[in-house]
Order: structure tokens, then sequence, then C-alpha cells
């Protein structure tokens, strides 16, 4: 089905700006599909790894990007949705800061994008589609009906992070992921290949000092003011 049949809201960002969370929560409010382009970038990363390709072999890792064994499932509450591997749960296992940090490389080749790209539209099916992640409406959906640009500063983000490391048990310093904050939007943003930018007609919202409730109150009421409803 064409991406222009079904209604879709693209909502892109850095890492940390609560994209993810806020996507998920609205795909359910909606009865929508949900797209996590990230998890495509850190899957890939994922594979690339188990399969011993090298992330400066572009030309090997296209062919894996189009071609992995990946699916997504959402439980009744739409959080968290399991994220599936060659048939394993790997849900935790591609939200690790390796993973991560090679997401970020792989999605800087031109190729590994135009690969994953017809896959990312597939996702635009009936009755709607939340697609989260950095290139959507100014790539992968450029004609979208709405689009938000979620953002936090630099700091807020890596706290956020940080809670989360601690809360799994890790031990990780913040100092040092305000670092690799900064370095990740620094590549993101200045990457040849779909650099992480607003799109020209997207609302920004800055989470900074909101909570999530508030972005996603926020989000619905600018889908609505684009004339999407939830599914009927």
């Amino acid at each position: 089905m064409s991406e222009k049949r079904v209604p879709i809201v693209t909502i892109d960002g850095p890492s940390g700006s609560g994209k993810g969370t806020v996507c998920q929560l609205m795909a359910t409010k909606l009865g929508f599909h949900y797209l996590d382009s990230g998890a495509l970038y850190r899957l890939l990363a994922l594979a690339a790894k188990r399969h011993g390709v090298e992330l400066e072999n572009v030309q090997s890792l296209a062919v894996l990007a189009a071609h992995m064994d990946i699916s997504f499932h959402m439980n009744k509450e739409g959080l968290q949705p399991k994220v599936m591997l060659e048939g394993e749960d790997v849900s935790s296992l591609i939200r690790s800061e390796e993973v991560g940090s090679n997401a970020s490389k792989v999605a800087a080749l031109p190729e590994v994008r135009s690969a994953l790209l017809q896959r990312q539209r597939a996702f635009a099916v009936a009755p709607g589609l939340i697609a989260d992640g950095r290139d959507m409406g100014t790539v992968v959906f450029p004609d979208a009906d709405a689009k938000i640009f979620l953002t936090a500063s630099p700091e807020e983000r890596a706290e956020r992070r940080y809670k989360q490391l601690i809360d799994k048990g890790e031990s990780v310093s913040l100092a040092a992921l305000v670092e690799q904050v900064r370095k990740r939007d620094e590549r993101d943003m200045n990457r040849k290949a779909s650099p992480l930018v607003p799109a020209t007609n997207a609302v920004v919202l800055d989470s900074s000092e909101m909570t999530i409730d508030e972005v996603l109150s926020s989000g619905l009421e600018i889908v609505e003011k684009n004339g999407i409803q939830p599914r009927q």
C-alpha cells in the first residue's frame, strides 16, 4: 500500500529525547502501527558483529541490511515491543552502548540507508503509522501528514540515559555519557547521508522540561490539528 493512502506521523530527534516512548504511546492511543527505525540500524550493527562483517565493509553491510531476518511484536500495553533477529529476542541486546555507537556509524553510510529505505516504507499500512527516527520526516516519509521534531539538551538526555543504566545496575560516568551524547549528535547532524535536522514543516518540541505525558499530549494535539483521527 502506498504511504500516501494511510495517515503517517513522523517523530524525529536525537537519542534520549523521549521519542521512542512517545511514539509507542501515540501508536497505542491512535491504534496505528509503530516503526522504530533506529532499531533497524541497531539490528544491523548487531547482525554485522554476529556474522563477522566489518563496519568498514560497506557493500557487505548493505547486503546484510537488505536481507536481515527481523520482526517487531507489540505487547498489549504498546510499550517496549519485542525485537526479533533471526528468530531470537534481542530487545535488550540492541540497547547496549556498544551497539548504539556502532548503529550510529553504519547509519552514516548512504548505501546502508538506501538498502533500508524500502523496508521502512513498507511499514506504512492501514490504519496508519507512527514513525520514529532521525530522517523519517525528511527522507523516508517526506509527505507525512504530521511531522514532529523532538529534542532535549545533551545534559538532560545524558541524565536520562544515566538513570536507565544505573537502574540496570551498571556502573557509568555521567560526564562520559554527556560526551558520548555530544559526539553522537555531531556525527548524526553532520553526516552527508540524511543528517539529523528538523523537516522544514516539522513542529519542534523541546522535552527538556516536559514530562512524557506532556510531550504525548502536545504530540496528539499536533496530530489532531493535521486532521488525523484515531482508528475507529
